[in-house]
């Protein structure tokens, strides 16, 4: 008989992973299993799934190689259950084991699944803390209790004292927390980002690859870029680079766009962290020793580091806060459909057709394009948070519903209404042209404020704001827009939400039905 049956999940692909702990080869099997549940709850980006699958066969492979048992199941073997549930069910009734062990998983549907397996388990199931996270989830409840307002940058702050992360005694390296208004420029003429360390796909990746392809034909995105890291060791040789080659650069140029660009400066290393192949804090610690030994300057290490430790963590916390009351968030009651060119990418925007674009093929776009191009844009045509939920979740390969849905819900929609963001991240035309290139060859004019040939930033902003003046009026972050607003003429209101509404129908987000 099997002592202890300890499942993996496709997220937890860390040797020191709780459910491992304690794990006796001669008596433990550890269970891991591909299955369509996962992989069709959305239809996830065919990266995506590749990426977990061909992760999940060589990290199997590995704890087989310390001779550790392992069954494992594949996604197209005679007999897969479908779901997580499922296949345990069917390892508990073939090894027959003392107790099952599992580590805490990082999504509501799924905790809440294997809750209720557990309770008709037959078997003892302990379920233990993830603790590859910095902050746990009662840490977080207790920062948050006394809380009128949850934000990131307070919670950062505890969070560096917490670890001593760029800290100098009780204050922090430089005098200050926050570095991010040096963190903005835009990326000059004849400045070209750095080529990147990538991961042309082996045997295994390559089979995984075929899986997709044959069994998720119609999901979104194309397997031919593929060459994202898939073990640990692939995903430090990554780390390696961004630290010695773009770090230096990140500051600066963190939020700059670029036509054709995919990664600017970026780390691109989401997919490894959520995955379990890097950890958090000691990605973080890298960083720190990179400004500590002059090779780095504090503004690029500190933006970098308040993305995982600070950003990462706090979302974390509020998803696991809030769900699943969090899920049916719509503060703004946007009721329009996400417009097709979200998925083909035919569209006359420029910025839009080139973010899309290399989404498709990388299922990657960075913060500042997930946040001020496709997110703004879906916000300010009105659509239904639920639609963008689904869009963020299928296209981008770092995306689990923890980390994606308080970034779209909060951030990008101010769908739920400022728990996540002080203020809805709306914006005309004109960011988009200082932090990017792309509207010198756009056909529409992002000079011109009104009228077809606008650029519909420009033409979706006020109205939107006239449209949503009862919710956000009272928001001190508006006080700016909202006086101009109030300066103009009641004719003058009504035009520009006309003017929006067209230009929302023309654009395909047309009221669901």
């Amino acid at each position: 008989m099997t002592q202890t049956l300890r499942l993996v999940l496709g997220d937890q692909l860390s040797d020191g992973l709780s459910a491992l702990t304690d794990l006796d080869p001669a008596r433990d099997v550890v269970l891991m299993a591909e299955v369509r549940d996962e992989a069709t709850y959305v239809r996830h980006h065919k990266q995506k799934i590749a990426l977990v699958f061909a992760a999940m066969r060589k990290f199997a492979a590995r704890l087989e190689g310390r001779g550790v048992r392992v069954r494992y199941v594949r996604i197209d073997d005679t007999g897969n259950a479908g779901s997580i549930a499922g296949e345990l069910t069917r390892a508990v009734g073939a090894l027959r084991p003392e107790r099952v062990v599992m580590t805490e998983c990082g999504e509501w549907r799924l905790a809440e699944a294997l809750k209720a397996w557990a309770g008709d388990a037959g078997v003892p199931v302990e379920v233990r803390e993830d603790r590859r996270f910095i902050c746990s989830h009662d840490r977080f409840r207790r920062w948050a209790a006394d809380k009128k307002q949850l934000r990131m940058e307070f919670f950062y702050r505890e969070m560096r004292r917490e670890t001593g992360l760029l800290m100098d005694g009780d204050e922090p390296v430089g005098g200050r927390w926050n570095f991010d208004a040096e963190n903005r420029k835009k990326l000059p003429k004849g400045v070209t980002p750095p080529g990147r360390k990538r991961f042309p796909p082996d045997a295994v990746t390559q089979e995984a690859m075929a899986d997709v392809a044959r069994l998720f034909p119609d999901h979104f995105g194309t397997l031919d870029a593929f060459d994202w890291p898939t073990t640990a060791e692939e995903a430090e040789v990554a780390l390696d680079h961004f630290i010695r080659d773009c770090l230096p650069g990140f500051g600066d140029w963190q939020d700059a766009m670029k036509d054709g660009a995919s990664w600017m400066w970026h780390s691109l290393t989401s997919t490894s962290i959520n995955l379990g192949l890097l950890d958090p804090l000691e990605v973080c610690r890298r960083a720190e020793a990179e400004f500590t030994a002059g090779r780095a300057p504090l503004n690029a290490v500190e933006g970098f580091v308040r993305q995982i430790l600070g950003w990462r963590e706090f979302v974390r916390g509020v998803y696991w806060l809030k769900v699943p009351e969090y899920r049916a968030r719509n503060f703004l009651d946007a009721d329009r459909a996400l417009p097709w060119f979200y998925w083909s990418g035919e569209t006359d925007m420029a910025c839009v057709a080139d973010v899309v674009a290399r989404t498709r093929d990388h299922a990657y776009a960075h913060h500042i394009e997930r946040l001020m191009v496709t997110g703004n844009l879906a916000m300010l045509l009105g659509v239904h948070p639920d639609e963008v939920d689904d869009w963020y979740m299928v296209v981008f390969a770092d995306a689990y519903e923890w980390v994606e849905m308080p970034n779209t819900r909060g951030m990008a929609t101010f769908a739920d209404g400022g728990i996540v963001g002080s203020k809805p991240y709306a914006a005309s035309g004109a960011y988009v042209d200082r932090m990017s290139d792309w509207c010198a060859g756009c056909r529409y004019d992002v000079k011109a404020k009104s009228g077809k040939g606008a650029c519909p930033f420009n033409r979706l902003y006020w109205g939107f704001l006239e449209r949503n003046r009862k919710r956000l009026r009272d928001n001190i972050r508006l006080a700016m827009p909202y006086r101009t607003l109030d300066g103009w003429s009641a004719e003058r209101r009504r035009e520009v939400v006309v003017e929006a509404d067209e230009c929302r129908t023309e654009l395909g987000a047309v009221t669901r039905t």
